[in-house]
């Protein structure tokens, strides 16, 4: 058994998906309403695949996406109404379930493999991040469940989320896995959707 796999036991993944519905309107010059949410929904199979064998909790109040997860077996949250009260939310279920790290990963992810990187620090008190491929906003991040982490999402977080680390006198762990670098926002990210996940 190797670490990452023993480890796994005490951390958890928290899944935020606001919609598949109507999501990506940026993309939308591009792919219609339910090529993008086909999309989508592929790229959150990856996500939840790279968890294994991690739990997972999906934070959505979108019929289509809690239809979605609970096929998978997933447990679900009801979204709170911001990326950053979801992110919270699942974290705080997390350390109500015991377990000690949770990794906050986005669901637009479209070549994740592996999210047992994220996984590795335990209980120590670092901070994980994965930027996204422009370094700008924060693909995947994974915390001590008991840290009192103000999360900071959209335009710009990874900046933020290095902020709140130093605020907190933390140590700070940047992940550039090629795999979870890779998100899908603009219509320029649509290169990076593989056959394996095809819009």
């Amino acid at each position: 058994m190797t670490g990452a796999v023993a480890s796994s036991s005490r951390v958890g993944v928290v899944v935020p998906i606001r919609s598949f519905i109507g999501a990506k309107a940026r993309l939308a010059e591009l792919l219609d309403e339910d090529a993008r949410a086909s999309a989508l929904q592929k790229m959150a199979d990856r996500v939840i695949e790279a968890a294994a064998p991690m739990p997972v909790i999906v934070v959505s109040s979108a019929p289509e996406v809690r239809e979605w997860a609970r096929a998978h077996g997933i447990c679900v949250l009801d979204d709170p109404g911001s990326l950053d009260e979801a992110a919270a939310a699942g974290t705080q279920a997390l350390a109500a379930d015991g377990m000690i790290r949770a990794v906050i990963a986005h669901a637009d992810l479209p070549r994740a493999r592996s999210l047992a990187p994220l996984a590795t620090d335990l209980e120590h008190p670092v901070v994980a991040l994965v930027p996204c491929h422009r370094d700008d906003g924060t693909n995947v991040l994974s915390i001590p469940t008991n840290l009192p982490f103000r999360f900071a999402y959209g335009p710009g977080s990874f900046r933020r989320h290095l902020d709140e680390a130093a605020r907190l006198g933390v140590e700070v762990r940047i992940v550039r896995a090629p795999d979870l670098t890779i998100d899908v926002d603009t219509p320029d990210d649509l290169q990076y959707l593989d056959s394996s996940c095809p819009a």
